[in-house]
Order: structure tokens, then C-alpha cells, then sequence
């Protein structure tokens, strides 16, 4: 091959210059390899320990910039290790572009040791859009439109797979393309929402993670001021949407239909958006919504109205359709809602959850932001732990655990100079115990508090749900975080008095450099 020919790795490499995505995150394996030949150096790998660390470490990174992450990985073996994260990633819609190497061509008829079989099919249905090239002059045409399909709303992640022998064949430049997605939504149908809010007496706002990745912050304020609206927190949002010491906050709702009837039961409209209301974790018998509420839907997922059991949905993205409404609104009509009743700090010296809530609101650093994944402790958190800045709380979605300590990371990597606070229940934090090595090898500003209860409480309390006397395989008790952080090169403290646990954390938001906090709770 002449020395002047544009390589397929070349034509991929300007393609992600171009993109902005000159960070890659990867744990590496045999058939990427020759990916990385001469790799330039304004480009950065993140190394992760394990594929489930390495695509949750770009989800957070991909939410916390609002741009797609590019993801590194290893054939079948390396893709299904990092499935639990792509199946996180697309419930919490975030842009990533999953590149994962393949055996080369010429030995793929004989089933060759770690070739990926059906590679495209294996991460389904959990990508927007899976592809293996048929030519390797395909792939930075690959790579471009899975790019692009990733940042179309809903966002989520995108899978090519790239034999190993591709990168060396001869390539051409792609140049990416600029594709509008903002949905403005239909005016004629927020029209008539516009005047459905104008005759309701006690309208209801309720905000999911949709919100916040369109960023309607600002335009949620408006509108729930200029309606009087009070505001709630969808079930399970995974990102926060308003601030929770606002005189409109009203609490979150919680996923059970008789709940949700309670809590909905003072209003007669409600306008969800930027995700699901009726969202469930257990079955239970009855209506969805109080009778004679109107409910309305605003989403950029068409999945997500469709599937929704009652109301009108409207295609779009949620601050604009926010900014819309609180432009239509005529103040005053209605009296401004009377704020929720304060909750009262924890009473006595027992070291519990809700004390360690309690303190951690007290001496976090006013730009913190919280990445949390602390299950049996998430009532304590949204009594006592308030969300009060736009895209300060990023969690799960999908309810699989491991993500948020390596999210902790991608966060962290995108909001230099910021705290980054990791909310983790011991049982959560094994799951992915290998992001402590990333974290000090980066030297990031990461606090991360294990909340130890020697036990996976969640299932303990879901075990009284069934009516269980008792839960097998839920004792934790024996292991040991400050050791586990040290093996990792983190600094760490153990805090078991409500006196440690102030100065613990005083020193792990004070520190620089990354830092572990393991929280022992009766």
C-alpha cells in the first residue's frame, strides 16, 4: 500500500476529530488492536477494568456533555460483559457510539477463537441501530451514521462492529453531516393544551429525566410559576428537572398505581413531562390516574407515549414546549401553591441513613453534583439530600445496578473543577469496584460514600413486600471499603460515629484528588 494512502483507521480518526470525540472509552482486547496503530496524541483513552465500567463511565461522561461518547470493546466475550451498562445506557437515552473489533474477514467462515457470531444481533434491543460493514471501506461511513442516529431524539447508543483486519485497508474521508432534531412539537395540539391549563384550578407538573436532558430547567421555573403549577418528580426519574427547595416542589411520586391516584388525587390536569408517569414496580389492581384528572403527555419519545395507559401525548422536546405553555399562561389566576411541609432533621446520634443524608447536605460543596445508586436509602435521600442546581443528580434508569460509581467517572471527566459526589449502597458498589482504579488514575475531584448496611436492604425490604420471613443470599457483611479503595490507590476513612462521619466527609470534599468515605449504618 503506497505510504500516502488514507487508511480506513485514518479516515475514522478525522472523522472523530471532526465529531469531537477524541475521547475513547475502553478496556482493550486482541481484535481492536490495530484501532489504536500510532494513536494520535490529541486523542485520550480511558482505560477501564471491565466492559460494564467502561460504557457506564461514557454514559455519564455522554449525559454530563450532552454529546455521544465513543466506546471501545472487546468481541462477544467483552460485549456481553458490558450488556447490563448498553441496557442502562439506552434506558437512560444516552448518546454513546459502541464500537466493539470482530476476527478478521478472511477467517470468519471458520469460526475463529473470539470472533463475535451475528455481532449485530448480540446487543439488541438495547442499541438504536447495529452494524457490521460489508466492505471495510464502510465503516467511518458506519461510524458516522451511528453517530448521528445516537445524538437523534431519543438519544441512546449505537453499535458497529469492525473486523480486525479493516483499520489497514485503504479508506476515504467522510465529512459529518448536521441533522436537526429538536422537535418544537405541534402547535396546533399545544394550543389546545395551552387552553386546557388556562380552565384547569389546580394544574400538576410532573418532570422525568426528559426534562433535564433538554434542558428545561429554567423554562420548568416559568412554567410552574407562571401556572401556579405544583411540581413533582416523575417515578424513577434518573435525573433532576427542578429545584427541590422551590415553593412549587410538591415531593416525588412513587411507582405504584394507588400512589400515584393518591398523590394526583388534589388536581384535575397534569402535565407530564419529559418521561413516563406510570412507570411500575409491582402489579396492583385499579385505575392509573385519579378520576377526572386530564392528563397530558410531552415526550421526544414516541415509545414512551405510546405505551403510556391513558392520556394525550404531544411529540417534542420538552423545553420547548415548556417555554411555550409558560409564555400562554396569564399569572395571577390562581393562588401560588402553599410549599410541602419541611422535613425534620433526624433526631439523636444513631448512625443511620437519613442522619448521613442529613450531613451530606449540610457540608457538600454548593456545586456538587450527586451520581447516586444507594437503593434502600433513596426515601432518606429525597427527604434530607435536596437537588438544587440544573444537572446536579444523575442515577440508573433501568434499575441495574453498577452504573453510577464508573458514571461518577464520566462525570467527573466532563465537569472539570466540579465536586462529584458517588452516592453508593455497599451491594451497588461491587458491582463495578473497579472504577476506584480509574478514578485515582485520573486524579479526579470524585468523592465516593459507601452507605454500609452489611446487606442488599433493597431486597430484604421487596422480601417483606412478598410476605418472606426471611431473604437468602443478602448478608455483605465482611467487606471492607477503605481496603478495597486502597488496593485500588484511593485515600480513604472509615466513619461509624455521627463525629467521624463529619470529619470524614469535611476531608473527602476538601481533597482533590479522589477520596472513599465508607458510611456504616445501623
Amino acid at each position: 500500500m503506497p505510504a500516502q494512502m488514507t487508511t480506513v483507521r485514518d479516515a475514522t480518526l478525522a472523522l472523530l476529530r471532526r465529531l469531537g470525540m477524541t475521547r475513547v472509552f475502553g478496556n482493550p482486547g486482541s481484535t481492536e488492536l490495530p484501532m489504536f496503530r500510532d494513536f494520535p496524541a490529541d486523542f485520550d483513552y480511558v482505560l477501564g477494568l471491565q466492559e460494564a465500567t467502561v460504557v457506564a463511565m461514557a454514559d455519564g461522561y455522554a449525559q454530563a456533555t450532552r454529546t455521544a461518547a465513543l466506546v471501545n470493546l472487546h468481541s462477544s466475550a467483552g460485549v456481553g460483559h458490558a450488556l447490563g451498562n448498553i441496557f442502562t445506557a439506552f434506558k437512560n437515552q444516552a448518546p454513546l457510539v459502541v464500537t466493539a473489533g470482530q476476527q478478521a474477514r478472511s477467517i470468519l467462515p471458520f469460526e475463529p477463537f473470539l470472533h463475535a457470531e451475528r455481532a449485530t444481533e448480540f446487543p439488541r434491543p438495547f442499541v438504536k441501530w447495529a452494524c457490521e460493514p460489508a466492505r471495510a471501506a464502510d465503516v467511518p461511513r458506519a461510524i458516522a451514521r451511528a453517530h448521528q442516529i445516537a445524538m437523534t431524539p431519543p438519544f441512546g447508543p449505537t453499535f458497529v462492529s469492525v473486523p480486525v483486519d479493516d483499520w489497514d485497508q485503504p479508506g476515504e474521508a467522510i465529512e459529518p453531516r448536521t441533522i436537526t432534531t429538536a422537535n418544537p412539537g405541534d402547535p396546533a395540539a399545544l394550543d389546545e393544551l395551552a387552553q386546557a391549563l388556562a380552565g384547569a384550578e389546580r394544574p400538576a407538573l410532573i418532570l422525568g429525566a426528559g426534562a433535564a436532558r433538554d434542558g428545561a430547567w429554567d423554562a420548568a421555573i416559568r412554567f410552574a410559576e407562571a401556572h401556579s403549577a405544583r411540581v413533582y418528580a416523575a417515578p424513577f426519574a434518573c435525573r433532576n428537572a427542578f429545584p427541590e427547595d422551590h415553593r412549587c416542589f410538591a415531593g416525588f411520586l412513587r411507582a405504584s398505581r394507588q400512589d400515584i391516584v393518591a398523590q394526583l388525587g388534589r388536581h384535575d390536569l397534569a402535565l407530564v413531562v419529559g418521561g413516563p408517569l406510570n412507570l411500575y414496580h409491582t402489579e396492583a389492581p385499579g385505575p392509573h390516574v385519579p378520576e377526572g384528572l386530564a392528563l397530558w403527555l410531552v415526550d421526544d419519545n414516541p415509545a414512551v407515549l405510546s405505551w403510556a395507559p391513558c392520556g394525550r401525548g404531544i411529540l417534542a422536546n420538552s423545553r420547548s414546549a415548556l417555554e411555550t405553555l409558560a409564555a400562554r399562561a396569564t399569572p395571577g389566576v390562581r393562588p401560588a401553591p402553599a410549599p410541602r411541609d419541611p422535613v425534620a432533621a433526624p433526631d439523636g446520634d444513631r448512625m443511620i441513613d437519613r442522619l448521613a443524608m442529613h450531613r451530606i447536605a449540610a457540608l457538600r460543596p454548593r456545586e456538587s453534583v450527586i451520581v447516586e445508586e444507594a437503593p434502600s436509602s433513596r426515601a432518606a435521600m429525597y427527604d434530607l439530600l435536596p437537588m438544587l442546581r440544573a444537572d446536579g443528580f444523575y442515577t440508573t434508569a433501568s434499575g441495574g445496578l453498577g452504573y453510577a460509581l464508573p458514571a461518577s467517572v464520566g462525570i467527573a471527566l466532563a465537569r472539570p473543577g466540579e465536586r462529584v459526589i458517588a452516592l453508593i449502597g455497599d451491594g451497588s458498589a461491587m458491582y463495578s469496584i473497579q472504577a476506584l482504579f480509574t478514578a485515582s488514575r485520573l486524579n479526579l475531584p470524585l468523592s465516593v460514600l459507601v452507605i454500609v448496611n452489611h446487606r442488599y436492604e433493597a431486597l430484604e425490604s421487596f422480601g417483606r413486600h412478598f410476605g418472606l420471613t426471611k431473604v437468602e443470599g443478602t448478608d455483605l457483611s465482611g467487606l471492607d471499603f477503605c481496603a478495597l479503595a486502597a488496593g485500588h490507590g484511593m485515600a480513604a476513612r472509615r466513619a461509624d460515629t455521627p463525629e467521624a462521619l463529619d470529619a470524614a466527609l469535611a476531608w473527602s470534599f476538601a481533597t482533590p484528588t479522589p477520596t472513599l468515605v465508607e458510611i456504616v449504618v445501623d
